[in-house]
């Protein structure tokens, strides 16, 4: 059986594919700081091969490296950006240098959703927001902090604003306190990025889609006044569809 990893800046998710497209034998996710419970968590799961994007750094990888090394020689595949696969082009200057975790949401959000103009937005630690052509062009995209870390930085590097939790953010307009008024900030951000990148891409390809994923998705998605879709688990569709495209 094959596993994916999508080994994140906060959490390390994982799917025992099955025959579809999304659908697993098993799936699950951890805390960075947990990952000695994934050798619980696959050691009865019959895996012959990996398939692993990593952003976590080198230490994670290693750790990964360390659960998996009962599998055949070769049967673990770090997944790297390309110049073309599985049916996007990167339009990178330097393909090799976009995140595998970017590349990877890219093409599982057009493996969904084929023949449209798409905005990938991954909001996680950081916001990722992506645009895709019609025929598989990956455009470029933005990188700007994501909502807790929005939060977070005002926190630290303020003298007298609160810090306010990621699960507790709440969009107010014209908040009447100052933990609403940060949240809704903070939000705002969010939804003014996307929003952007979506009506740019517009004005090339036409009525875009915007596909969402990662924590604070949901968080976000209410207060978009254009066309989306959250899709869990984005970057895992993505390595899934890698592997089938061989």
């Amino acid at each position: 059986m094959l596993l994916l990893v999508d080994a994140g800046n906060t959490m390390i998710k994982w799917a025992i594919t099955g025959d579809a497209l999304g659908e697993w034998r098993a799936n699950g996710a951890v805390a960075l700081a947990d990952i000695a419970q994934l050798e619980t968590e696959w050691r009865e799961r019959a895996i012959s091969r990996a398939l692993i994007s990593n952003v976590a750094g080198k230490a994670r990888r290693s750790q990964l490296e360390k659960l998996l090394a009962g599998l055949p020689a070769g049967s673990v595949e770090w997944f790297a950006s390309a110049p073309e696969q599985a049916g996007v082009r990167n339009g990178y200057r330097n393909p090799a240098q976009l995140g595998c975790d970017r590349f990877a949401a890219v093409i599982g959000a057009r493996a969904l959703f084929p023949g449209q103009p798409l905005i990938v937005a991954t909001c996680g630690t950081a916001t990722t927001v992506d645009a895709v052509t019609p025929d598989g062009l990956f455009v470029g995209g933005m990188i700007l902090p994501g909502l807790g870390l929005m939060a977070a930085s005002l926190a630290r590097n303020t003298a007298h604003l609160p810090q306010v939790a990621q699960d507790s953010l709440r969009f107010t307009p014209f908040a009447d306190n100052t933990n609403d008024a940060i949240a809704s900030g903070c939000i705002a951000a969010q939804i003014g990025a996307i929003e952007h990148a979506a009506a740019l891409h517009a004005k090339r390809c036409g009525s875009v889609l915007c596909v969402l994923s990662g924590g604070a998705a949901a968080s976000v998605a209410p207060h978009l006044s254009v066309a989306h879709r959250i899709v869990d688990n984005l970057v895992l569709m993505g390595l899934h569809t890698a592997a089938q495209a061989g």
